[in-house]
This record gives structure tokens, sequence and C-alpha cells, in this order.
């Protein structure tokens, strides 16, 4: 019970990532609340997991800044302060349908905007109105749930790149300001993960492909993420700030 009677809060929190941790963090004693743009997924994760223990949903679009408010506020009157924060939703590179995915010459200004909004704005509004309350207790770990691809250069999905890499600076930034008052900021660079949102892409070619550059030879799972997430929050990292941690199968080790 690692997590004992502690409160998390996990965006993105309905499926892959983010219901895999807060599965993780109920076994381990958590009490989570799962914040979700997607009402129905939401509602039902929560059914699924409520046997674990204390979980609630809240719904609310992060690239919304009123939205983003009054779910931080709800928590904060109905819940108290968080002790745990895992900045994980955001939008993948696979998502090219919705948003297009390309260099910068080639990216509608629209879609640069709402990925940088979704990806890194919402964290930034998260870590605004909970960030405080952290502060007020001097205790707490923020995680930014950001990407290799914010650490190693990749081409043609320059606005997910930009927000990633905004994602690690910001993990740093956070982690020198905030660490006097007892907050541990960290962040985990994904590599290939096997979630609904990249699972259109993993083709047995570009499958293959992608194992070839992966020492541990498979693509990661949400359960991975998961385990690097209760770790970042436990209280066996609690002399661990500012890092970003790459949970890729050695990916960007080679």
């Amino acid at each position: 019970m690692q997590l004992k009677d502690r409160l998390a809060v996990i965006t993105g929190g309905a499926s892959g990532q983010g219901l895999a941790s807060a599965r993780l963090f109920l076994t381990e004693g958590a009490r989570v609340v799962i914040i979700d743009w997607n009402a129905e997924q939401g509602e039902k994760a929560a059914a699924d997991l409520a046997p674990l223990g204390d979980i609630r949903f809240i719904a609310a679009d992060l690239g919304q800044e009123p939205q983003v408010r009054a779910a931080c506020d709800r928590i904060l009157s109905e819940c108290g302060p968080p002790d745990i924060l895992f900045n994980n939703a955001g939008i993948g590179y696979s998502e090219n349908g919705r948003f297009k995915m390309a260099s910068i010459f080639d990216t509608p200004l629209e879609d640069w905007d709402a990925i940088l909004r979704i990806n890194l704005t919402g964290a930034f509004l998260m870590t605004k109105y909970l960030g405080q309350a952290m502060v007020g207790r001097k205790s707490g770990s923020i995680i930014f749930n950001a990407s290799i691809a914010g650490v190693v250069g990749q081409r043609n999905i320059d606005a997910y790149t930009a927000s990633k890499g905004g994602l690690v600076a910001l993990t740093r930034a956070l982690a020198a300001s905030l660490g006097e008052s007892g907050i541990r900021v960290n962040a985990i660079a994904p590599g290939s993960i096997d979630t609904p949102m990249i699972r259109p892409i993993l083709t047995e070619a570009s499958t293959a492909e992608r194992l070839a550059a992966i020492p541990l030879r498979r693509i990661g799972t949400p359960e991975d993420i998961a385990g690097l997430a209760l770790f970042l929050a436990s209280d066996h990292a609690a002399y661990v700030t500012g890092q970003i941690i790459a949970c890729d199968g050695g990916r960007v080790a080679i």
C-alpha cells in the first residue's frame, strides 16, 4: 500500500496509460480522481474501478480553461488538496486524422495551436490550479507524461514534438522552483506504448520497424507506464525530482 490514503489526480484517466495508472494507484491504497474529456468512457472507467477503492470521475476538456478551473475547484472542495498530480492527458501523433501531424511547413496554425493547447497548456492549467494547494501543504508529487519525442529529434511531427519538449522544460523549471516547498516534479518519456490511441498505426510493417529499434524487442504496455508513475508518486522516489525518465525499452539508448 505505497499510496495509502493519498489523493491522486490523473488526467486522461479514462483509457490507456491513465486508466492503467488509476487501477494501480487504487490497488496501492490511493484515492483517485480521473479527469477526461470523454464522459462516457470516464463514467465507465470509474464504475469498473469502483470495486478497487475510492474513485470518482470529472469530465473536463483540458484545452478549455474554464472547464479546468471548475474541475480543480471541485476537487479541492470535495476531496481536498492532492498528494499526486499525474498530468497524463494528451493527443498522440497517431491522431493524424484529427490534427495534421507534419513538418512546420505543412502544419496549419489552428492544428499547431490545438496540439499545444491539449498537450502543454492543459498540463500547465492543471498544475496552476492544483499546485498551489500542494505548495500550501508543502508536499506533493507532480508527474508529466512527455515523450521520447521531447528528448530526441523526430521528423514530421513538429507540433507534437514541441508540445512534449515544452513539458520536459516545464518539468525542470518547476522542479527548481517548487523544491523548497517539498514538491517533486518529474516526467515520464514513453516510447511506443500499445494504447487505443496508437493502435491504429501499429501495422505489421510499422511494428516490425519499431521493434528493430527497441533493445527489449517489444512494444510497451500501459502498465509499464503505470509502474513508473507509481514509483515517482511514492516515497521510494523521495529524493528524485527534475528527472526525465524514458520508458521506451531502451529506444533512446542506441
